[in-house]
């Protein structure tokens, strides 16, 4: 082989090694401290009384895959520790009608952040935003809150109760219909 090709070949090789990108993909979203939303309605089993805050919409009620997520960090923070698989057990139900603090995404955001008294830690600081929003998306499947298309449809472990894309949607002013038993 002549120079001239030596060359060549050296510089071909180089084009390619500079002209080969890799995609960048994010695996995980950004580590920051999950952040309290400004104003929070407290329901109206609480004697406070707060103006209505602007709807905060949660993103990933409509995401399968986060729903999923939810359901599974749902179980890797322990929450079933205390609300059992939704039926409630130390801390109360998250399948009924009754939300002592507020059944819409900010409210159940703020309860995971804040935590609550007489039981509810405070996740905030400990667990991402999106992580938070996940959580927040799955509690509300619990009582089918969210389109059923989105909802997830089966559990890795025991089928305590209908999945969560099985429950029906509930009527206006999120009374949620009963379970057939």
């Amino acid at each position: 082989m002549t120079s001239h090709a030596v060359r060549l070949v050296i510089l071909i090789a180089a084009m390619a090694l500079v002209g080969c990108e890799r995609e960048s993909r994010r695996f995980e979203e950004p580590r920051g401290a999950a952040a309290i939303p400004q104003s929070v309605r407290q329901s109206d089993i609480q004697p406070v009384v707060a103006s209505a805050p602007a709807p905060v919409a949660n993103a990933y009620e409509e995401n399968a895959p986060a729903l999923s997520e939810g359901q599974r960090l749902y179980r890797w923070y322990n929450c079933n520790g205390c609300h059992a698989n939704g039926g409630g057990g130390q801390g109360p139900p998250l399948m009924d009608d009754t939300w002592i603090y507020g059944s819409e995404p900010a409210n159940i955001y703020a309860t995971i952040v804040q935590g609550r008294p007489n039981g509810m830690p405070a996740f905030g600081g400990r667990i991402t935003e999106s992580q938070v929003w996940k959580l927040a998306a799955y509690v509300r499947s619990m009582s089918g809150l969210v389109r059923a298309d989105a909802a997830p449809s089966r559990r890795d472990a025991i089928h305590a109760r209908e999945p969560e894309n099985r429950i029906e949607t509930p009527p206006p002013g999120n009374a949620v219909p009963p379970r057939p038993q």
